[in-house]
């Protein structure tokens, strides 16, 4: 069975027959120059499965479902809140958070926060194949940015990245089978205000993830370090 895993929206089951996009079809017969009767696997929330290549076209490949690799995960939430940035740094940024296991992404936009917009379309594009390569079968979602405020009505475990706390653990007592959510602030910190709404959220956690001042992607990697090694 070749390495190729495959994002495909649509259900999945035994003896399916589809066929892929134009541009998974490409990649697959062009570029990875799969041959009809190999296979390859496909993923979405319903598990993994492997794809048998009944037909190669010009613009599309045909497969064959034949069998169930891994069944659907039951992975505990794992959010991430934080301040859109830079398109370079943020690809990376998605693409590490992913495969470090965020299961939701929420952009909030915070009084210092530089940039505003998201192009959503191709951040997708990033998770999905993020999620690809690192051997994942759930795909994360990413919210529209918000207002602090919205994002602050979710029901979640909260761990606060603040550089004016002194606490470098996560009390695992404190988290419960909600949602732990890891918010980051913007490359201008968070404002005195956002921190006293931020503080005042039930079950907020405060932490430290390092002494120095981190950029926004690394203080990302460092946070979701930390919390996985903490809840895993």
């Amino acid at each position: 069975m070749s390495n190729i895993r495959l994002f495909f929206p649509k259900s999945l089951s035994i003896n399916l027959k589809d066929k892929l996009d134009k541009s998974q079809s490409h990649y697959v017969s062009k570029v990875m120059r799969i041959k009809e009767n190999e296979v390859f696997s496909l993923f979405n929330s319903s598990g993994e499965w492997e794809a048998k290549i009944i037909s190669i076209s010009k613009s599309s490949v045909e497969f064959n479902i034949t069998k169930q690799l891994r069944q659907k995960e039951n992975l505990k939430e794992l959010w991430l809140a934080f301040s859109p940035i830079k398109s370079n740094y943020f690809n990376f940024m998605i693409q590490k958070a992913t495969e470090l296991g965020v299961t939701k992404f929420l952009p909030i936009i915070f009084d210092r926060t530089i940039v505003r917009k998201i192009n959503k379309e191709r951040l997708e594009k990033v998770i999905i194949e993020a999620a690809e390569q690192s051997n994942r079968i759930t795909v994360p979602i990413i919210e529209e940015p918000q207002k602090l405020k919205n994002f602050l009505s979710n029901d979640m475990d909260l761990i606060f990245t603040d550089l004016n706390t002194s606490n470098t653990k996560i009390d695992l007592k404190k988290l419960t089978t909600k949602p732990t959510c890891v918010i980051i602030g913007p490359e201008g910190d968070f404002s005195e205000e956002e921190r006293e709404k931020i503080l005042k959220f039930n079950g907020v956690q405060s932490i430290k993830i390092n002494e120095n001042i981190l950029r926004s992607e690394t203080a990302v990697i460092s946070a979701l370090s930390i919390i996985n090694y903490a809840i895993n």
